[in-house]
């Protein structure tokens, strides 16, 4: 090999390892939680090493950070598409919970990422820079919904969009944390389509009852 050949990686090269790296970690840490977790096994799940790891992330922590940012930033901008703004108020709310609801389904990572976070107290996104202006985004959403409900006469004036968000995201949420231990506990398997249809029915009369002036 010639002298001063350069032997650095190429940036699609580099992009694609970064990729298979974020991952592999995802599943890594969803399965076993930041302490749980090990560099090796990451390295090993995107087939690359150690060394590549700490080079592009910097540390464990690092990286799980990134991981975390990244979960938050994608269910972020999945809200953005809904177009929201381009439905009547009632229809679009329904909207909303629906595709909280089937988020949460669909990508489960999702949830035990947080409750990973949450054990560690959030100190991982203190620490972040990046999903600020997406969570003001989500905020601002729902406010211009809510208003528009109100001036339309079906919502009720004076619901805090920050508080709506809560409850949206915690009726779904609540449900798949205890999925198991409510099954044992309610004599019902709580993951059965049917059971989740008739979740879902109950999250949007819930959500419903709350918002509208006459559901």
């Amino acid at each position: 090999m010639p002298k001063n050949q350069d032997t650095s990686p190429r940036p699609r090269d580099a992009e694609a390892t970064q990729k298979r790296i974020l991952k592999a970690a995802k599943k890594e840490f969803a399965k076993n939680g930041l302490s749980g977790s090990r560099v090796d096994e990451i390295a090993e799940r995107a087939d690359a090493n150690k060394r590549m790891i700490y080079h592009y992330f910097g540390s464990k922590e690092q990286l799980f950070q990134t991981v975390l940012e990244d979960a938050y930033l994608d269910i972020r901008a999945a809200e953005q598409k809904l177009a929201l703004d381009e439905m009547a108020p009632k229809d679009a709310l329904e909207k909303l919970v629906r595709f909280t609801w089937t988020y949460y389904l669909k990508n489960p990572e999702f949830i035990t990422l947080v409750n990973s976070e949450n054990l560690h107290r959030a100190k991982h996104l203190k620490k972040s820079t990046r999903i600020d202006s997406a969570t003001r985004r989500l905020v601002d959403m729902v406010a211009d919904l809510l208003d528009r409900g109100v001036k339309s006469g079906v919502f009720r004036p004076g619901i805090d969009p920050v508080q709506l968000n809560i409850t949206i995201a915690a009726i779904g949420y609540y449900y798949l944390t205890n999925q198991y231990t409510g099954s044992i506990i309610y004599k019902t398997n709580l993951a059965d389509p049917q059971a989740l249809n008739e979740r879902l029915d109950f999250n949007l009369q819930t959500i419903m009852r709350l918002v509208c002036l006459a559901p």
